[in-house]
């Protein structure tokens, strides 16, 4: 009796000694490690190892309910003990030394940042994997990699050499002042004032699909025909009230000065006892006096109530007209098959009629501008 007793008694403190601490914290990353799908099986592994020593089984249970060896139980136990949930990672292996030098690497990423016809590639304009492997082996001394080891390199260092997209730059030199007065109307507009946003849409195209638009079912996404036969374009001038969002527009074939002041005259008229408008607009030429002053003596004519604001040049976003536009192109323009340019042009009118009874609000514009800087400052 006395020797069962001893047997129990020892199972019971062998328990005790295997079985660890693991705090709220660790119990939630371990569980997480357990349940979360993308988890590596050697991971849930040393979790599982830790949450059934915590619950009391001793290591000889473990091993035989996860399929282990002890040893395996033991080793995780006393990394646990030591380092925490840290201690069940793996440790850094030092690998087989390294094939090429850090100066080595270095020159690759300078050549991969480089113009390929610097290296005597004149017909490529960017670089591919083979030839900038090539330009490496040939311009660094001592050097003889593969393309994948180039790949690595230019992983490591989140490089894609390959990969550009469109950048427009504006070389105005008055970009910030200018875009902060445009911002600063909108953030800010005076009580009794006006601001308009004018622009043109030019080249929208009649285009009647060869095919009816198949529309979306459940599973499935809808499709629209990429034939189409073209029956001319259209050109819409559209000036949009930033405080409420109405449009006021006019559609037609062209969009010439004498086009742009019958929509001046319009706006002028729907806003007469404004005491001043503010049009923005862009550096187009039919928004500028050219040799008839043309906007000087529109001016002139209206008391003094408009003043003009150009956006810098390649600036466009300043505009909120640009976000009407996109709303436009996106709903009533994108998936439409037109007959004629008459259907096309009832069409945007039509739109524009909905959006002002209906639909129209004001843009919630959150850029605030660029902090301006002291001549001091830009010249340090």
């Amino acid at each position: 009796m006395s020797i069962y007793v001893n047997q129990v008694t020892m199972v019971y403190m062998r328990k005790l000694i295997d079985k660890i601490k693991v705090n709220r914290e660790q119990k939630e990353k371990l569980l997480k490690i357990v349940k979360a799908q993308k988890s590596e099986q050697r991971e849930v592994l040393r979790a599982n190892i830790i949450l059934l020593l915590w619950e009391g089984n001793g290591e000889n249970e473990v091993a035989e309910q996860l399929g282990i060896d002890v040893k395996t139980v033991r080793k995780w136990r006393d990394r646990f003990h030591a380092k925490g949930i840290d201690g069940l990672e793996d440790s850094p292996r030092s690998g087989a030394p390294t094939t090429f030098s850090t100066l080595q690497r270095c020159e690759i990423i300078a050549i991969a940042c480089d113009y390929p016809s610097n290296y005597g590639y004149s017909t490529h304009n960017h670089w591919t994997g083979k030839i900038l492997t090539e330009a490496v082996n040939t311009n660094i001394a001592g050097l003889n990699i593969s393309e994948s080891s180039v790949r690595r390199t230019l992983e490591m260092n989140d490089l894609k050499p390959h990969k550009f997209r469109m950048w427009l730059h504006s070389k105005d030199t008055n970009f910030t002042e200018k875009v902060n007065d445009i911002v600063d109307l909108y953030v800010n507009t005076p009580e009794d004032e006006v601001v308009i946003c004018i622009d043109e849409k030019t080249g929208m195209q009649a285009t009647e699909r060869i095919a009816q638009t198949v529309l979306p079912k459940p599973g499935i996404e809808g499709k629209y025909e990429c034939e189409y036969i073209r029956h001319g374009t259209q050109s819409l001038i559209a000036a949009f009230d930033i405080k409420t969002g109405r449009v006021i527009a006019q559609c037609g074939d062209k969009r010439t000065a004498e086009d742009l002041l019958v929509l001046m005259k319009q706006v002028a008229q729907e806003y007469i006892d404004d005491k001043k408008i503010h049009v923005i607009w862009d550096n187009l030429n039919i928004h500028k006096d050219g040799a008839s002053d043309r906007w000087t003596e529109f001016n002139k004519k209206h008391r003094g109530k408009f003043e003009f604001h150009f956006t810098p040049k390649h600036a466009s976003w300043v505009n909120q007209i640009e976000i009407f536009f996109s709303i436009l192109h996106r709903r009533c323009l994108k998936l439409s098959s037109f007959k004629s340019k008459d259907e096309l042009r009832e069409m945007v009118m039509k739109f524009i009629e909905l959006w002002n009874d209906k639909e129209g609000h004001a843009f919630n514009w959150t850029f605030k501008g660029y902090p301006m800087q002291s001549v001091e400052k830009e010249i340090a």
